[in-house]
Order: C-alpha cells, then structure tokens, then sequence
C-alpha cells in the first residue's frame, strides 16, 4: 500500500494533496534507483555527491558536501572513500588547514559522471511524459508557491 491510499475522503484536501506528492516522490526515486544500480553500478547518494562536486570543479570541502547534501559528515566520508578507491574523486590538501581537505571529480569521475547525469535527466524526463508542457509549467509554478510560503513559515516559525 502507497502512503496516499493512507488518505480517506473525510480528509482536508491539502492532506490529500501532500500524500500523493510523496507517492509520486517515491515512486519516481524508486525507479531512479533502481536504474542507477542497474546502468552503473552506484547508487542515488553517490550521485548525489558527484553532482555536487560537478557543480564546483574546484572541489568542496567535505563540511560544505555534508551541508549541501543535507546528511552527516560521516555519511559523506564513507561515500568519498568508495569514490576515491574508484578513482572517480580525489582529495586534495586545505593550503593552511591540515585538518581540511576538498574533494573533486576526477577526469574519469567527470567523464562517468556526464553519463549517468545525461540518462538520469532522460528518466526524470520519462517520469512526467503523461503532463504536457504546459502542465509541467503549471505545476511546477504551484509548487513554487508551496515552497515559497513553507520557506517563509519556517522563518516565523523559528522567529
């Protein structure tokens, strides 16, 4: 059983609405992960890191991937050492921080990395074929407004 069908009638419609969205979320990140274990062998967190050292080819300090990847520094050190014995990513000194160093794509993590992406946005596209364009931008426009007043409720909230 998905979590919508958690759901019933006599429930507000907004609570409808957040439990087919979460439906929807694991559904498509099920696939996601399925494909990338089946195509390449990895998984979605190890994607994860590599797109973010994609983004910063000067590399990141692995506070800043801890951060950016919104998990605990030691789960960014157990998939950096994986990466780094692969040779898809490489540490690098912190000139005047011993304690620091960054971690960066290598020329064959970049390489592999480029693939994975170029299929993973093929999937996400699959994922919504059944919208056409503009409800694509319709949704995607509502869903920013979702955001935009969870992100300034938040701030009350911690106000």
């Amino acid at each position: 059983m998905d979590i919508e069908a958690r759901a019933h009638s006599e429930h507000p419609e907004a609570l409808r609405l957040w439990l087919r969205l979460l439906t929807c979320t694991q559904l498509v990140e099920k696939q996601v992960r399925t494909l990338l274990r089946e195509r390449f062998d990895t998984t979605l967190p190890r994607f994860d890191l590599m797109a973010q050292l994609e983004r910063t080819p000067a590399g990141l300090k692995m506070n800043e991937l801890s951060r950016r990847m919104m998990v605990t520094g030691g789960n960014v050190t157990g998939i950096t050492d994986q990466l780094v014995a692969e040779g898809q990513v490489e540490r690098i000194d912190v000139e005047g921080d011993r304690r620091a160093c960054r971690v960066r794509l290598t020329a064959r993590g970049r390489k592999q990395f480029q693939e994975m992406a170029r299929q993973h946005e093929g999937w996400i596209v699959d994922a919504f074929s059944g919208l056409n364009d503009k409800e694509i931008a319709t949704l995607h426009k509502l869903l920013g407004k979702v955001k935009e007043h969870a992100g300034a409720g938040r701030q009350e909230t911690a106000a």
